[in-house]
């Protein structure tokens, strides 16, 4: 039986069980399926902990690559060849489209020449270890000077950023931060694409990863986490995807899905959530949180808090920071009162977060 309506409520219960906020470990084989983007580095970890007993270790099975929009995205090693096909451009509209940013307009209507001629690039360069700036300079140096643009701030040329890291993974560049720089290296022997794709394969699956945690989904919620126009996903749409109606309009959910949102029961948690987790990766926006003001406090154009998520509805931000003793300090802004469950459940998601972080302990102040 399909669903031809949804509430508030099941789409919640939906994603959070979905998401593996239930700390069930279905939840986690299907985020991890998807990916988990790393912005600012460490976020990821942190979005492990609100998942996983034991983040530290699930981290370590998997890889930091460059993936879903250049975007730093920690994987599955055995997804990372079907990614390098599927985050392929499919057609030279859409390559153009993903790298339109105006550093390199000219270049940018190379189209999929552009990323082929870049991903070589960046294969042929990237032997060893190097910093980001040291592959940087010797892409820029090899592409085509329409792939390149002026930065005054140093006095040369670089390759547009936007396409730089958009091409990564098919070059096979592992990311690997160390403080506050990048340095990079080459996938291990046996993990990743052999090659630079000759065409994109499997764009569809790729986006049905992200259904299947976040539905329902719109082409326009698709293109925006992609990067490119809704004409080209209207060609790459899942062929499984059903329509629905729910409070933020018309939408589409993975078929498979149906039963699950049908009967979506409300997961009773509260999590600390890092900016660039998966809950947050959803699209409409508007109905994840409703209030203006609550959006704009979220998601920043630089430096976006982590959320509090109560029961699948976002009840606040908060940030955290190095304090003495080798210790954590999280600082919570509610946007309305916490009951006194939330607050101890806080304390106890902390010392999770601060486990993760391999730190000593950690103590929550709030902002109210």
């Amino acid at each position: 039986m399909a669903v031809t309506a949804l509430d508030r409520r099941r789409i919640l219960a939906f994603r959070a069980a979905a998401q593996g906020l239930d700390r069930t470990a279905a939840g986690r084989d299907r985020v991890l399926a998807l990916g988990v983007q790393d912005t600012p580095y460490g976020s990821a970890r942190d979005a492990l902990a609100a998942r996983s007993d034991d983040a530290a270790t699930e981290q370590d099975s998997l890889v930091l690559v460059w993936s879903w929009r250049g975007a730093p995205h920690l994987h599955r090693p055995g997804d990372l060849a079907f990614l390098a096909a599927a985050l392929w451009p499919v057609n030279d509209t859409d390559a153009t489209t993903r790298i339109g940013t105006g550093q390199i307009r000219e270049g940018a209507q190379r189209g999929l020449r552009a990323f082929t001629e870049a991903a070589e690039a960046v294969h042929a360069a990237l032997t060893g270890p190097m910093t980001k700036g040291e592959l940087s300079a010797a892409v820029s140096a090899a592409v085509p000077a329409d792939l390149t643009y002026d930065c005054p701030s140093c006095r040369s040329r670089h390759i547009s950023g936007a396409l730089f890291q958009q091409v990564g993974l098919a070059a096979r560049v592992r990311v690997c931060p160390q403080g506050r720089s990048t340095h990079l290296d080459v996938l291990p022997a046996g993990i990743g694409p052999d090659a630079v794709p000759e065409r994109a394969e499997g764009t569809a699956a790729a986006l049905h990863r992200y259904a299947d945690v976040l539905a329902p989904v719109t082409p326009a919620g698709l293109a925006a986490f992609l990067g490119t126009d809704i004409a080209t996903i209207r060609a790459v749409l899942p062929d499984d995807l059903v329509p629905v109606n729910g409070p933020a309009g018309k939408g589409l959910v993975p078929a498979s899905a149906v039963p699950d949102l049908d009967g979506a029961a409300d997961v009773r948690a509260t999590r600390l959530l890092p900016p660039g987790d998966p809950w947050l990766q959803a699209r409409d926006r508007e109905f994840l949180v409703p209030d203006r003001a609550r959006r704009k406090a979220i998601w920043r154009p630089i430096g976006s808090p982590g959320v509090v998520l109560v029961d699948g509805e976002i009840r606040g931000i908060w940030r955290a920071r190095a304090a003495p003793r080798d210790t954590l300090a999280v600082s919570v802004e509610p946007f309305e009162p916490l009951s006194v469950r939330t607050r101890d459940e806080l304390e106890a998601e902390a010392q999770r977060l601060s486990h993760a972080r391999k730190r000593a302990g950690a103590t929550v102040g709030y902002a109210d």
